[in-house]
Formats: C-alpha cells, structure tokens, sequence
C-alpha cells in the first residue's frame, strides 16, 4: 500500500514519507475507531450502572435501540466524529516521529532495522511527544 500511496503524491508533486506515513495514520485511526468507540460506548454505559446494563447483551440492546442518524447501529458510534478529531492529531504526529525515529536509530547503529525493544522505546519517544502536543485538544 505505501508504494501506491507514495506514486499517488508524486503526482501531486508531494515527496518524502512523512507524507505517506501521515495518511497512514490517518487511514488506520478512521479503522480503529471503528472498533474503539462502540467499546467504549457499551463500557461507558455499563460503568454508569444505567438501568438495564448489568449485562453486555442489556447493554447492547439499549444502545442499539437509541435514536440516531444510523436505525441499525443506533448509539454505537456516539461520539465518532469527535474521536477522531481527537485520535488524528496525535497519530499525525507519532507515526511520522516513529518511523523517522527507527530510521534514525537504526542508521546510528548501520543495521538496516532495529529490534522491537528499541521499536518500542522509539514509539514511547514519539507517543509522548505526539502526548505532549495534543494533550489540549483532549482536555
């Protein structure tokens, strides 16, 4: 996919792999949050001790039964829209960080890739600084 992505920019006369890196973090936020915010909904529904959602079954049911702009999904995705617009921000900044951060390492070290433990540490690096800057939008 990064190739495809990468030969579409070209053509709009944008290079490098921030770029490419940034869509993809855009692409994967918009796909995780199909699974994140309907979790987080039924969670959030249950911990309040609403009447009706001491199970998960009552509790979808309830959900689903809500009024929304969606008659199958009902209440499911509440709050999508805004999640996103939180989640986007810190991955448009972590992943590029992320990626230039390993890149970097690994050519301090002349390896062509680092290990996962220094994956890791690298994307902590990152995730706190993407944290740092975004911590605002989430308040």
């Amino acid at each position: 996919m990064k190739p495809i992505i990468s030969e579409k920019y070209k053509g709009f006369g944008i290079h490098g792999e921030a770029p490419v890196h940034m869509s993809a973090a855009c692409m994967g936020e918009v796909m995780a949050c199909l699974v994140r915010v309907p979790t987080e909904v039924l969670k959030s529904r249950m911990q309040t001790n609403q009447a009706g959602t001491e199970t998960l079954k009552s509790t979808l049911r309830i959900v689903l039964n809500e009024k929304s702009g969606m008659p199958i999904i009902g209440g499911l995705y509440k709050g999508y829209g805004i999640t996103i617009m939180r989640e986007i921000p810190f991955a448009l900044i972590q992943f590029p960080l992320y990626e230039w951060g390993k890149k970097q390492w690994a050519k301090y070290e002349r390896v062509d890739q680092i290990s996962p433990v220094k994956a890791a540490a690298v994307g902590s690096i990152s995730g706190g600084i993407a944290a740092a800057f975004t911590t605002p939008l989430d308040v």
